[in-house]
């Protein structure tokens, strides 16, 4: 019996000194390490614009021809189809209107030189379609200058503002026949 209750003994204190021993070790169980490190990102963002013509994706666009070929073209004048124009711009934006030159160059049968007509007096620009959230006095048409005219105020931001162009020339029976040129210059601007 004696051996009995030493065996006993010995059980309960096996299951003490591992309760002990497991009571030990879970208190000096440490968690997991973390650490955690930042930095700042700065986004050094300027000031975006570009202008160009959908059907190039250039700042050029295509030739307009306006064609004279009968007695009514004449007097009557002849418009062109519209011309669609993109801006891309992080702020909103405004776009001028000129002529490159205040006279036509004329191409004939003794080459290209100067003419002496005027293009404000001949090629007419108007505004024939607005998405661009902007406002415009060009909703008619309006004579075109060599001096910048505000053509759009107030346009919204965005990745595809787009507006459209048409020409109208009434040149009446002044202008003896040849090829008469001019640049037509956008400037899209930021305030």
């Amino acid at each position: 019996m004696a051996y009995k209750t030493n065996k006993n003994k010995m059980k309960k204190i096996i299951i003490a000194a591992a309760a002990i021993l497991g009571f030990a070790t879970s208190s000096f169980a440490q968690s997991n390490a973390s650490d955690a490190a930042s930095q700042t990102v700065n986004l050094a963002l300027s000031n975006a614009l570009e202008i160009t013509f959908t059907s190039t994706g250039t700042n050029t666009g295509d030739v307009v021809t306006l064609p004279f070929t009968t007695v009514n073209d004449y007097a009557n004048g002849v418009e062109s189809d519209p011309q669609q124009i993109k801006v891309r711009s992080n702020k909103t934006f405004h776009v001028t209107v000129k002529a490159s030159n205040e006279k036509f160059m004329v191409t004939n049968g003794s080459g290209t030189q100067q003419s002496n007509f005027y293009v404000q007096n001949v090629l007419d620009v108007k505004m024939s379609a607005n998405a661009t959230g902007g406002s415009t006095t060009f909703s008619n048409y309006k004579d075109l200058t060599e001096s910048n005219q505000t053509f759009l105020s107030n346009a919204t931001y965005g990745g595809n503002q787009l507006f459209s162009v048409k020409y109208r020339a009434t040149p009446g029976f002044q202008m003896p026949a040849g090829t008469y040129t001019t640049n037509v210059i956008y400037t899209a601007s930021q305030p």
